[in-house]
């Protein structure tokens, strides 16, 4: 028996076939192999067809069909991770009205702030958790104003794992989450929100109906069958973004739990067990796949921009040419926990939402040209690198988020001994590392949806843990951290 899940990312789709009863991944594949393209017709834009999306997942899922000779019967059910924040727009006939406005496109921004001011940031704070900002409903929005022969035409406004869903099954449907996502969901109605839809001015009737993130949320059709090889009737069972997704990927699921993710850009996502919002929204929250009114989890969800893109940097530009990033781990960690009073902020990608969108830059300070070298540069960038993260979680704590547990995969960033050394020891937090991804946590999500497992922590079972890490060192690492701060 195995469960098949998808990840439908900007870069890529992936698919995997996980056995269900061992929990092992029988197979993976992703298309493009080359990063897929963006169309950017004008500066802050960034588009990509539907169409693709679903030409790739055929791709992926002939590859795994073949890799483990499965008979397409013995898969028993399909779960879907996808893109955040996308925008995906269909006729009654279901065909795509204009290419995805994706999650990194930024047109939409003004559309999103009119919202704001006319709303009020305090109801749209209580309400929705967070400002209109660049999100799905600012999105069409910005597609009502300048495009307004395709606004007429659209019956449903769909993320891209809506619309892959739709391919497959012919129905249209999304989720609490997915609204919440898009900011359309009313956390004190517990429903679509009325007045940002009329902000907007859009009819209810262009939202999807709402199914449960885990649970029969349709049946593949004998045309999509035929297209991927599957078995007609092959039920849908989960679907969620890919940060929510990620976090269930490594079973974060409660209060306290943290997900993690530290490659160019940083993640952390935090699970609190209450509505809550930052007052100066440096932080997102989202309802988790678990999420209900009557017991909430909210994923909170911080991104920075600056994270392994320094640790790249370093190596282009001041570790030996052709030293390899263990080696850099190597040299590093002779130079003692606070790099000798050298600090660095790594906040050279951009503006940082945590920063209140300001464009700090990267800085390095108390070099002392006597003392200092290579070797504490190198340790300073993934200290700093650390200490953004710690600083991103405060923001959480103060809107209740315990920090018990670290969950991240064994990769970039975490596979630095300094880097989840320092993070347990500033955080307090116990660090796990696991072997997964979105795919096959979306396979897993598929089996809860479908009750081949019957709880999460049946799903989970069979999760490997590669690595744990304990804080230690907490003394020195803090005061690192309490002087890196000093500097922001």
């Amino acid at each position: 028996m195995y469960l098949l899940g998808y990840d439908i990312g900007s870069s890529s789709v992936k698919a995997s076939l996980v056995e269900a009863a061992t929990g092992k991944c029988a197979a993976a594949a992703f298309f493009p192999e080359q990063e897929a393209p963006i169309l950017s017709e004008r500066p802050g834009w960034a588009e990509q067809d539907p169409a693709s999306w679903w030409a790739y997942l055929k791709q992926a899922t002939a590859s795994v069909l073949s890799q483990a000779r499965c008979a397409a019967a013995d898969i028993k059910a399909i779960g879907i991770s996808y893109q955040m924040h996308g925008l995906v727009c269909v006729d009654r006939d279901r065909q795509v009205l204009r290419p995805s406005i994706i999650w990194c496109d930024s047109r939409a921004v003004p559309y999103g702030q009119r919202a704001f001011e006319a709303l009020g940031e305090e109801w749209c704070l209580q309400h929705l958790l967070n400002a209109p900002g660049n999100f799905t409903a600012a999105k069409l929005a910005w597609v009502k104003e300048n495009e307004p022969a395709v606004f007429d035409r659209i019956w449903k406004v769909m993320l891209p794992g809506d619309y892959i869903a739709l391919r497959l099954t012919g129905e249209a449907a999304t989720t609490v989450s997915g609204l919440s996502e898009g900011i359309f969901w009313d956390f004190v109605e517990n429903a679509p929100s009325r007045l940002l839809l009329d902000c907007f001015g859009f009819d209810a009737s262009v939202l999807a109906p709402v199914v449960p993130t885990f649970g029969e949320q349709g049946r593949l059709t004998a045309e999509a069958a035929r297209e991927l090889g599957l078995a007609a009737g092959t039920p849908v069972t989960y679907r969620a973004g890919d940060q929510p997704n990620n976090a269930l990927s490594l079973n974060v699921l409660n209060p306290g739990e943290i997900a993690s993710t530290a490659g160019t850009s940083g993640v952390v996502y935090g699970v609190i067990g209450q509505v809550a919002y930052d007052p100066l929204s440096r932080v997102n929250p989202f309802a988790h796949v678990n999420h209900t009114a009557a017991a909430p989890r909210l994923g909170v969800l911080l991104c920075i921009n600056g994270t392994g893109i320094l640790n790249a940097w370093m190596r282009r530009t001041v570790a030996e040419a052709g030293m390899s990033y263990a080696e850099m781990n190597g040299l590093a960690a002779r130079i003692p926990v606070g790099s000798d009073g050298v600090s660095i902020l790594p906040f050279g990608n951009g503006a940082e939402r945590m920063l209140q969108n300001r464009d700090a830059g990267c800085s390095v300070h108390g070099v002392n040209f006597n003392r200092h070298g290579k070797a504490h540069l190198l340790r300073a960038a993934q200290e700093g690198i650390v200490f953004s993260f710690c600083y991103g979680i405060e923001i959480m704590q103060q809107m209740g988020l315990r920090v018990d547990r670290i969950h991240a995969g064994k990769a970039n960033m975490f596979l630095s001994p300094i880097f989840r050394d320092t993070l347990a020891a500033v955080s307090g937090a116990v660090i796990e590392l696991y072997d997964t991804d979105g795919s096959v946590g979306a396979a897993r999500g598929a089996g809860i949806g479908a009750g081949i497992y019957r709880t999460s922590a049946e799903a989970f079972a069979t999760l490997a843990r590669l690595d744990r890490i304990e804080p230690g060192r907490q003394a020195e690492c803090r005061a690192a951290y309490e002087r890196w701060k000093s500097y922001l």
